[in-house]
Parts: C-alpha cells; sequence; structure tokens
C-alpha cells in the first residue's frame, strides 16, 4: 500500500463519484478505477458498493476513510517536519558550558535568543570542567561548549572569540585593600595570600595568572584552590585569602566581599569562547553557532 492509493481512495469516497475524482486528481478515470480495485485486493476487502452509475462506501470503506484521512494527515506532518529538521528549526542541541560561563552575561542572551528565533528547537544544558567539555564536544556528546579557553590545538574543533573580559582583584570587604586608593599591582597582590581557580576545571582562568605573576618575576602565594569561581568568592569572604575572577561576576556576594580594580597590564582580558565541531553535521547546529556569532557581533557593537 502506498500514500498514492489512499489519496485516490479519499477522493472518491468524498467525491461518491469516480468521474470527479478523476477529474479533481487530474487523471484519467479507468486508471484510477483499477488503482481501487489493486487496493480493495491487497486489504482483502470491500471498499465501494458498485452499482450502476453509482459508486458507495461500504460499512468497511466508511472504517476505512478515517484510517486513510489520518495516515495522510501524518504523512503530510512528517513530510513538513522532516523538512524543518532539514533547516534546523526543530531538533536538539546539547550544550556544555563551564562554571564560570554559566555566570557570563552572554550566555543566557544566546540561550533566549535562540529560543525566540526557533521555538520549537529543544536545548539541554550541562555544566562541567573545561577538558572534558572538550572531550564531550569531540565525542560528539554535546553540541557546542561556552569556555575560557581556545581549542585551537584539536584539529577537528574550532573556537571564535565572544567577547573579552576585564579581571578584578576580589577580597573581603574588611579588607586593607579596600582602602588602597590606586589600581592594584603585582607587588602590592603578590603581598597577600591566594585562593585560585583550579587547573583542571579552568584552566583559562589559571595559566593566564600564573604565567602573568611568572613573566612579572612574582610568585603567587596560594592558600586554597576551588572547582568554581563562586567557590573562590566564598572563601575570600570567609577571610582565606584574596582572589581574581572575570569583571561578570562583580555582582555576587557584594555584602561580604568587595570587587578592585587591577593597574593596567597585570592582566589580559579573558577571553570568553564558543567551541564547536568543525564538521557542522545538523543544521540547528549551524543555525546556533551563526546566531551566537552574530549576537557576539551585536554585543561588541553595542
Amino acid at each position: 500500500m502506498d500514500l498514492r492509493h489512499l489519496r485516490y481512495f479519499v477522493a472518491v469516497a468524498e467525491e461518491g463519484s469516480m468521474t470527479r475524482a478523476a477529474e479533481r486528481l487530474g487523471i484519467q478515470q479507468p486508471p484510477l478505477g483499477q488503482q481501487i480495485r489493486n487496493l480493495e485486493e491487497e486489504l482483502g476487502v470491500q471498499l465501494f458498493d458498485r452499482r450502476p452509475r453509482q459508486i458507495a462506501l461500504s460499512a468497511t470503506g466508511a472504517f476505512f476513510v478515517e484510517e486513510a484521512r489520518a495516515v495522510l494527515r501524518h504523512a503530510a506532518e512528517a513530510a513538513q517536519r522532516v523538512r524543518r529538521f532539514d533547516r534546523g528549526e526543530i531538533g536538539h542541541l546539547n550544550i556544555g558550558l563551564t562554571s564560570s560561563a554559566s555566570l557570563h552575561p552572554m550566555t543566557p542572551k544566546i540561550l533566549r535568543g535562540f529560543h525566540q528565533t526557533y521555538p520549537q528547537a529543544e536545548v539541554s544544558v550541562r555544566e562541567s570542567e573545561t577538558y572534558e567539555l572538550i572531550l564531550a564536544l569531540r565525542e560528539g556528546r554535546i553540541d557546542a561548549a561556552f569556555l575560557h579557553i581556545s581549542t585551537d590545538r584539536y584539529a577537528d574543533l574550532e573556537s571564535h572569540v565572544l567577547s573579552r573580559e576585564e579581571m578584578m582583584a576580589v577580597v573581603p570587604i574588611d579588607h586593607p585593600l579596600t582602602q588602597y586608593r590606586k589600581p592594584l599591582d603585582w607587588p602590592r597582590l603578590l603581598e597577600e595570600d591566594f585562593v585560585i581557580y583550579r587547573r583542571t576545571d579552568g584552566p583559562g582562568i589559571f595559566d593566564g595568572i600564573l604565567e602573568t605573576v611568572a613573566a612579572f618575576g612574582g610568585q603567587m602565594k596560594i592558600v586554597g584552590e576551588v572547582s568554581r569561581l563562586i567557590g573562590a568568592i566564598n572563601l575570600v569572604a570567609a577571610g582565606r585569602g584574596i582572589s581574581i575572577v572575570p569583571v561578570t561576576m562583580r555582582a555576587l556576594h557584594p555584602e561580604t566581599v568587595a570587587y578592585l580594580p587591577l593597574a593596567a597590564g597585570v592582566l589580559q582580558p579573558l577571553p570568553f569562547y564558543m567551541a564547536h565541531k568543525k564538521q557542522l553535521d545538523l543544521a540547528i547546529i549551524a543555525n546556533f553557532v551563526a546566531q551566537t556569532l552574530a549576537i557576539s557581533s551585536q554585543t561588541d557593537g553595542a
């Protein structure tokens, strides 16, 4: 049984006439009658009661016409959905992000914008450490990732800088540095104990800080390592030391910590990346990448 047979059958049932049904379908009456007989033979039932110059649905035909209409509706809907899937309007996206990326103001803007453009696309978001996200990307378990490290070293991945964040020192609210009237430089910073982001979780932040300290010729006194930047801020609030975090985190815990500016050249702005496979196998992924880059461009131009 094919869909053409069902369309022919429904047309004859609705028109109540082979002649009118043939005109509606744009075919000759004899081939139409043969197709109906073929359908009846295939099903092993009689769909029409035939009389001279008259044709009417049998009881079995009346039952089957509703089934046939449902199949045709489902087929039309399936055809529409597969075309929409091919255009990337529907489907499922798996997005990964680091804990610091989850706090970046661009992240919800990107996700909200994609939902507004493709409201029927499904998006799942998972949070993990940097290298686990990279592995998940390469293995196809996620489709895109937001993080603070380039993936250029991986031949199968591509990354884009969406923005660059200034860095700030975060200190306990009652720390003497809050009275320091100048932006903080390394000689002053390195007098303090530091809580830093663990390298396995945030190599972009960790490497940027320690490489700069080494180039300055200093040594950082590390008293604690954390897997999440919010953990660093919590330890700072508890008086364990100071830390350096992206400026986008300065809204967190303003009642217990203070965010202080760094002197020019202390640290380069921290890049915020989107990474994905170079080969975009699904249109929905390509749409997400294109829209993310467009939002990033609009934000940079704001």
